[in-house]
């Protein structure tokens, strides 16, 4: 593989998906499936799901495992004089199961807490093994419409840059110094940022427009000053980033500060928050009335994503269900999937264990439609990946609309009270874990088909891998919750389960925010009325405007080097190749370095790591200076990108 340079352009699209020449050939028969690669997966993943649970219940968020997964995956084998791209594929494939069932369990379990009940560490593993089985098996039958006939037009970010890494990482040369440069640079500046606090990852100015004595305009401003945003920003490109800022542009620019004009004048609080709209500020409007219109946002676009794929879902099952009599002639190694019964069957096994095991003891109603919903949402799960990347994938939202389902007919059925609303949580959280590991999984088997890898083998890597995180998941999320407690000052704050635990309330109570919800849905219908995709502006209404900001500009500077480079086609291709690397290595070094703060807090080393407020306090604490960082990593990357380099 000496004579190898790298990706190639075909790689990104411009061809047809069965047309695609891999990275490896298939006829190349390389080590995969092996004692070695699964067992350094399956440390990873564990690794990856108790630091991404930590994370989870500290901020309601979790970093993406799959490309730091692919540099310390390459560096662990060739530590043992092991040097297959597939093995190395495949441990990023298994530890990224890791992170995504850590998001699928946190955003939802600890609302039984929340509750006053209890939960033991069986019933938080059989949730997310069933849920994960299922997310894992049920792109199957979809893997061939979303990674081969929508290959180019589907971005799958994150797996590219995965793919970079491990094939820059095997074949070395440029393009790795690319990779570590990178690598080293969205380290330091997380490592500064995140790590030291040296200054804000996070800086947001108020916006306030007065007119005589007034305020006529009401909103606030943020950008996540975060190296793999920017990465992930140049990787997805300016179409994909615009529509998501748009949708922020909506939320913050138009809803808050609507609601903010109608409410000044009102001297009690409007349902679902406590406290009058006049005393509220730009987030928490957006924390008690955005986040809910979003979420209808966001459910309809899957819904109408859904409904617009169910004739390729039919077409992608029979076709699977035909070939489940055996293959007429030989099938080619890259082609092979697990068998379509394994499908069928974990389907209703799941049911069947969800509704009999007693230590769940799910109404049949409710797994029964945890099943449904679980096909459903992984099919939007595993498309929304390949236009943004996992790290923005909006389970939580998909996840509320599936509690909104579920919990409505529990309580039309009686069942109701506590009882009701555990047995509706346990529902929605295999459908989160689910909807997360599907998106997992999908981007596993993209990098597996960007370089030649055989999808079966990475398929039962990723089962076994599942197996052994959830259990050190679920072990680190009773921890924590049991040592530091959920909510007040200094418990953990687990926002997103504590969202789940008011909507199922919410309804069990009759007390949900319907009319934002259905506002959310309405202004979905609009967008796909007015022929733009509903998903990426659903999801800038739904997340933060920080977070659509930053890759915004890293869409921009993607923009200005295509512009820049227009009219030289070879060396235009070869700046956005170059920036691709670069990005990759921002957002691998990004995702490490939070990942080890991540590890250093939650050993009780916070203090020592974040030094920056004791020593620089005002520099740590301005914003101004916050942006200015920012600025100067967005210079150095176009730079780096921009600048002639000899032959």
């Amino acid at each position: 593989m000496a004579d190898r340079k790298g990706l190639s352009q075909a790689a990104y699209g411009g061809v047809d998906g069965e047309n695609y020449k891999p990275y490896i050939s298939v006829n190349e028969a390389l080590p995969e499936l092996t004692i070695a690669s699964i067992l350094i997966g399956s440390i990873l993943a564990a690794i990856f799901a108790a630091a991404n649970v930590y994370l989870a219940l500290k901020v309601g968020m979790t970093i993406a495992a799959i490309i730091p997964a692919s540099i310390l995956g390459t560096a662990l084998l060739y530590a043992m004089g092991r040097k297959s791209i597939f093995e190395a594929n495949l441990v990023a494939g298994v530890a990224g199961i890791g992170e995504s069932l850590a998001g699928g369990i946190v955003f939802t379990l600890p609302a039984v807490v929340i509750w006053g009940e209890t939960i033991t560490i069986l019933q938080i593993v059989l949730v997310t093994i069933l849920g994960g089985v299922l997310g894992i098996l049920f792109v199957i039958p979809l893997r061939k419409y979303l990674i081969v006939e929508e290959h180019g037009k589907l971005a799958y970010p994150e797996s590219m840059a995965a793919s970079e890494v491990l094939v820059n990482s095997t074949a070395g040369g440029e393009g790795f110094k690319n990779v570590a440069t990178g690598l080293a640079g969205g380290g330091l500046f997380k490592f500064l940022s995140g790590g030291l606090l040296l200054w804000s990852e996070s800086p947001t100015w108020d916006i306030n427009i007065v007119q005589s004595g007034k305020n006529i305009f009401q909103s606030m401003y943020g950008i996540d000053a975060l190296a793999s945003l920017l990465g992930v920003g140049f990787i997805v490109g300016i179409e994909a980033a615009t529509y998501m800022f748009s949708g922020a542009v909506i939320a913050y620019f138009g809803l808050i500060p609507l609601i903010k004009f109608f409410g000044e004048g009102l001297q009690t609080a409007v349902f679902p928050s406590t406290i009058p709209i006049a005393q509220m500020s730009a987030s928490a409007v957006r924390g008690n009335y955005i986040r809910y219109i979003g979420a209808g946002a966001v459910a309809a676009g899957g819904f109408i994503s859904l409904g617009k794929s169910i004739p390729i879902i039919f077409k992608s099952i029979k076709a699977a269900l035909s070939g489940m009599g055996g293959s007429h002639g030989e099938v080619k190694r890259t082609e092979l999937d697990l068998p379509m019964t394994y499908v069928l069957g974990a389907a209703i096994l799941v049911f069947l264990l969800a509704w009999l095991l007693p230590m769940l003891s799910i109404h049949p109603v409710g797994a029964i439609f945890a099943v449904i919903f679980s096909f459903l949402f992984a099919v939007v799960s595993a498309r929304i990946c390949g236009i943004i990347g996992a790290s923005n994938n909006p389970v939580s939202g998909m996840t509320i609309a599936t509690l909104l389902f579920i919990t409505a007919i529990l309580k039309a059925i009686g069942v109701v009270g506590t009882r009701g609303m555990i047995i509706a949580i346990l529902a929605g959280a295999i459908v989160c874990v689910a909807t997360a590991v599907a998106g997992g999984t999908s981007q596993a088997l993209k990098t597996t088909f960007v370089i030649g890898g055989t999808p079966k083998n990475v398929e039962l890597g990723l089962i076994i891998g599942l197996i052994i995180s959830a259990i050190a998941g679920g072990a680190a999320m009773l921890l924590l919750i049991n040592i530091y407690g959920i909510g007040g000052d200094k418990g953990l704050q687990a926002p997103q389960a504590t969202l789940m635990s008011m909507v199922v309330q919410g309804v069990m109570n009759a007390q949900l925010p319907w009319t934002l919800v259905l506002v959310g849905a309405a202004l979905g219908i609009v967008i796909e009325l007015l022929g733009l995709p509903v998903l990426p502006v659903a999801l800038g209404i739904y997340l933060p405007i920080s977070l659509s900001s930053a890759i915004l500009i890293g869409g921009i500077i993607r923009l200005v080097v295509e512009k820049q480079f227009k009219a030289k086609d070879e060396l235009r291709k070869q700046k956005i190749e170059l920036g691709v690397l670069f990005s990759s290595g921002l957002v691998a070094g990004d995702a490490l370095v939070g990942i080890l703060v991540a590890g250093l807090t939650a050993g009780g080393l916070a203090d020592t790591v974040g030094i920056g407020p004791k020593i620089i306090p005002v520099l740590s604490a301005s914003k101004g200076f916050a942006l200015f960082m920012f600025i100067v990593l967005i210079l150095i990357f176009y730079s780096f990108v921009v600048k002639e380099r000899k032959a």
